[in-house]
């Protein structure tokens, strides 16, 4: 399908998915991934910067401190995927520690043409980049079977993106998962743990407010593209903890009583004053917790480095045969 036809399909499927979504009684939701348009992604750039958020730079941390050490863990040939891969930047050092004498395949997911245009631009110098424009599961499919014959996959799903899944909804993606890879595959999954609420609440409602405009901006998206009038002006930023599931949460509350018209889903929205939409939500895990999931899904540990700083883990699981 042609980068034009995906854009077209992609808007009537946010047409569709935010009728739906403000549809809902009980709570009105928003996907999670609509927070990342060209906009919203620089923001959320600018979030990572924040003294308050220390999920990225534990990341960071530990990919300089544990590539040096998946050579020996992974012996062969490599080609390393990437589900979200954004720019790449950040992969650069595991790529580099694959290399094993010959430039190493890299093959990032993401349904951004902008993304993955700066993941060739970015990486181009020390991988052969073949990029995928697709969601994770489909594009997985399509990248696993572009390694070279006989090379092990490496995937790579990093950030703690998989907290954005409730843990059933966890548990059956890294599922799918599993059934696009071949045993003995790898994946190197971050995970955010859980830490103390201040922290948490910090990290998600800095008092700079960029969170609070990286939020907000959804709303902005509806209106450029679907030609809405929603009023940013009478949204809030709110964050909630639900201590019972590890789930920190993002939400935009209507400040008034108001009607908002969408004309691309020929719907009009009301919002009672109080009243929220929920964009996102973060579950933290246990180590444990994590242990338990991987032998539910079909991995088996294989290592893991935590963070001294931030509570945050990246997992080394295989693929069991």
């Amino acid at each position: 399908m042609s980068a034009k036809a995906l854009e077209g399909e992609g808007k009537l499927v946010f047409a569709r998915e935010v009728r739906e979504g403000l549809s809902r009684g009980d709570q009105k939701e928003l996907p999670a991934r609509y927070l990342y348009d060209d906009l919203g992604s620089a923001l959320f750039d600018a979030i990572t910067h924040l003294p308050e958020y220390g999920l990225t730079r534990a990341d960071e941390r530990l990919l300089s401190r544990l590539s040096g050490e998946l050579p020996g863990l992974l012996p062969g040939e490599t080609a390393v995927a990437e589900l979200g891969s954004g720019s790449g930047k950040k992969t650069r050092k595991v790529l580099e520690a694959m290399a094993n004498g010959r430039r190493p395949v890299y093959l990032p997911i993401d349904v951004s043409a902008e993304a993955l245009r700066r993941c060739r631009q970015e990486l181009g110098d020390v991988a052969d980049v073949n990029g995928f424009q697709n969601t994770y599961i489909a594009g997985l499919r399509e990248a696993a079977r572009h390694r070279r014959n006989g090379s092990r996959l490496l995937l790579l799903f990093l950030g703690s993106n998989v907290g954005n899944f409730d843990r059933r909804g966890a548990e059956e993606f890294l599922r799918q998962v599993r059934d696009c890879l071949a045993p003995g595959d790898a994946m190197l999954l971050g995970v955010d743990l859980v830490k103390p609420l201040e922290t948490l609440l910090l990290a998600y409602d800095d008092p700079t407010g960029v969170t609070a405009a990286f939020n907000l901006n959804v709303l902005g998206r509806i209106n450029r593209e679907l030609g809405a009038d929603f009023e940013l002006r009478q949204f809030k930023h709110e964050v909630r903890y639900r201590e019972e599931s590890h789930r920190i949460e993002m939400h935009l509350r209507s400040l008034c009583d108001q009607t908002v018209k969408i004309p691309a889903c020929e719907f009009r929205c009301e919002f009672r004053e109080g009243e929220t939409i929920w964009t996102e939500a973060s579950h933290k895990f246990t180590i444990d917790e994590l242990h338990g999931i991987a032998g539910r899904t079909g991995f088996r540990g294989a290592a893991e480095w935590v963070d001294e700083q931030w509570p945050f883990v990246e997992n080394l699981w295989i693929a069991s045969r």
